[in-house]
């Protein structure tokens, strides 16, 4: 009796210790919880009072640029980390983050299903024929895939404001609109590259998600950024495609082009630069 229960307890030994191993596999030296629990900084109060100059700005930050890369990559999830449009897409599914339609401009007027999103980012079902077992075949319906690296840049909403109480000019991102950029036929056997804004995320509710996934820093794995330290701190690269104005917000592409546009974008970041220039005397 004493060898039967001996070998029972070797077999179940040996049966489950595969199960238990796996659950300790670390891939690396310590489990990740410093960035889990993160969370972003709140704004400072800023009364309607104190901000004496304020402009509103549209900026674009082309993924492709060296320096932008840890919002591009990685294409699919790896050692825990996501692009930003997978993290946006993650949000919308399972964290309630709110998606906006840009056919309303920018106003973040009307909210958007996470279907209407899929089929924004090109992620349409289609059917086609599937041939079965006994050789006939029958149609189906094939759900739509997600493509994040078409996204190659995003399309940002910010308000650049001085305020006389801390005296200092600083600046607020309201939204973040990914920009797809995919093949499009033309009908006769040819394509062509389009771009199409998909949808808007407000920045302030975003926050929480960003604070709480890394990214890539390529000088130290253990000091990894996280999505708001790149936003907040401005580690990105960008140009201006669009100021305020009386001309229905108009873009600098509807008047100008090529060297021209890149002057005109020059030209309203040296605005903001002197308008805070001017206000100290020294």
């Amino acid at each position: 009796m004493k060898k039967l229960f001996f070998l029972i307890i070797m077999f179940a030994a040996i049966a489950f210790t595969p199960a238990i191993k796996a659950q300790n596999v670390l891939d690396g030296i310590y489990p990740k919880e410093h960035v889990l629990n993160r969370k972003p900084i709140p704004y400072a109060h800023v009364r309607e009072a104190d901000v004496m100059w304020a402009k509103k700005v549209w900026r674009v930050i082309d993924l492709r640029e060296k320096i932008n890369l840890p919002l591009y990559y990685p294409i699919s999830n790896m050692d825990g980390r996501y692009s930003l449009i997978q993290l946006l897409m993650q949000g919308i599914q399972y964290e309630g983050l709110t998606a906006y339609s840009t056919k309303y401009e920018d106003e973040f007027k009307v909210e958007m299903t996470y279907e209407q999103v899929m089929y924004e980012m090109g992620a349409v079902g289609d059917t086609m024929e599937v041939r079965q077992a006994d050789g006939t075949y029958q149609t189906e319906i094939v759900a739509g895939e997600l493509r994040p690296e078409e996204v190659k840049q995003l399309l940002v909403k910010e308000v650049w404001f001085f305020d006389r109480n801390y005296s200092r000019l600083d600046v607020r991102i309201l939204g973040i609109c990914p920009i797809r950029e995919y093949a499009k036929s033309t009908g006769e056997g040819q394509e062509e590259i389009s771009k199409k804004q998909t949808f808007w995320i407000y920045f302030p509710q975003a926050r929480d998600l960003f604070a709480r996934n890394e990214v890539f820093n390529a000088h130290n794995d253990a000091q990894r950024r996280t999505f708001d330290d790149i936003f907040m701190k401005r580690y990105f690269g960008s140009y201006i495609t669009k100021e305020s104005n009386v001309y229905n917000n108009r873009g600098i592409d509807s008047y100008a082009v090529g060297m021209e546009a890149m002057l005109e974008s020059d030209r309203i970041k040296l605005d903001i630069f002197n308008f805070e220039h001017d206000l100290w005397e020294f």
